[in-house]
């Protein structure tokens, strides 16, 4: 994957945490630190969407097409 260069603004006391966490070896450096911060942010959010969309689902319903899918299913399974 192709990376491109950012500049960003951060208050110090976030750039001390992170120049003791590169030299801890936690991170390879500051990059790599920021970059898997926003990737977990990003994820979380994304899960955060999907949770908030299948809150919005009537169960009842959902298992009612669930069932009648499945048992239009059965028939065409093979016995064993």
């Amino acid at each position: 994957m192709s990376t491109t260069k950012i500049a960003i603004t951060l208050e110090e006391d976030l750039v001390d945490t992170l120049d003791r966490l590169v030299k801890k070896h936690t991170f390879s450096n500051r990059s790599r630190a920021i970059q898997e911060a926003v990737e977990e942010k990003l994820a979380r959010m994304d899960k955060t969407r999907l949770a908030k969309e299948c809150s919005k689902l009537d169960c009842r319903f959902e298992q009612a097409l669930a069932e009648e899918g499945f048992s239009q299913e059965l028939g065409e399974w093979p016995k064993y």
